[in-house]
């Protein structure tokens, strides 16, 4: 790993702070940029340095002046709304570049972003690059199995996320019996899992739940920014919408907070595991 000053671009969740503390303890110096309007988790009081997407050329010179020489994204952000009133004239010269993307998907955003650090001289790296074992290999993760029927709608899921993935629509699915319950689209991986509680009204689950969430980076996903995560609040709605399992493509998505989460699983009887690519 090189020793180089890193900055964490922060939106909202745990991860940024799980980033700066797996670096401070390998003594690699970091800075936290925060992406106002959003606020990391942060019990341990990390100094951040608040900046504003209108300002993005003023960002990359004060990376600069700290010294960092790769950034790494963490954690959730949802598309920034752009105050014309707001941007300087030097970030007025990279609109041409990023505007176009905003009316493109997810991917094209973020490729777009990514170009832009990338030319301003940072190397951009993944999270689960500075810290692998956010990820996880092929098999079980908690103490519950998942059933045979569990693992043939884990299969079924797979298989319209595989679909979906190239017309860059979401990074997951539950299904239940076979039947696609939800696939996941711009509002996230929340509201789909909550539009599967709200339909058990109608289609109660059996004793035990039924229905597997799947999830999996998208074919042309850049996952040094956008790789896919699931984490505690991931199993509370699964648990809440009567889900038997969740299972995640084998290093493709992150596990935030995991021995929390597989806690969590266990206490719920849902089965968690990840399936080979």
């Amino acid at each position: 790993m090189s020793t180089g000053k890193t900055a964490i671009i922060a939106g909202s969740g745990g991860l940024p702070a799980l980033l700066a503390a797996g670096l401070d303890a390998v003594g690699v110096p970091f800075v936290i940029a925060q992406l106002d309007g959003y606020a990391m988790d942060n019990p341990a009081g990390w100094p951040v340095e608040p900046f504003v997407v209108e300002r993005l050329a003023l960002l990359f010179d004060r990376l600069d002046d700290l010294g960092v020489e790769r950034v790494v994204f963490a954690g959730a952000v949802q598309r920034p709304a752009i105050d014309p009133e707001r941007i300087d004239p030097r970030t007025a010269a990279l609109l041409p570049r990023l505007l176009p993307a905003f009316q493109a998907g997810d991917d094209a955003l973020l490729r777009a972003v990514i170009g832009l650090f990338e030319d301003a001289g940072f190397a951009v790296v993944g999270a689960a690059d500075l810290i692998p074992s956010l990820t996880a290999s092929a098999g079980v993760i908690g103490a519950v199995a998942p059933r045979d029927q569990d693992i043939a709608d884990a299969a079924r899921a797979s298989e319209i996320v595989a679909h979906m993935g190239p017309l860059d629509v979401g990074q997951g699915a539950v299904v239940a019996r076979g039947l696609c319950l939800a696939i996941e689209t711009l509002p996230g991986t929340a509201a789909m899992i909550d539009f599967v509680r709200a339909a058990r009204t109608r289609f109660p689950a059996p004793e035990g739940g039924e229905g597997v969430l799947f999830k999996a980076p998208k074919p042309t996903q850049d996952l040094r920014v956008d790789m896919p995560a699931i984490g505690p609040d991931t199993i509370t709605a699964a648990q809440a919408a009567g889900l038997s399992g969740i299972a995640i493509a084998a290093g493709g998505v992150m596990i935030i907070e995991r021995a929390r989460t597989v806690e969590l699983a266990d206490a719920a009887g849902i089965a968690l595991w990840a399936v080979a690519p």
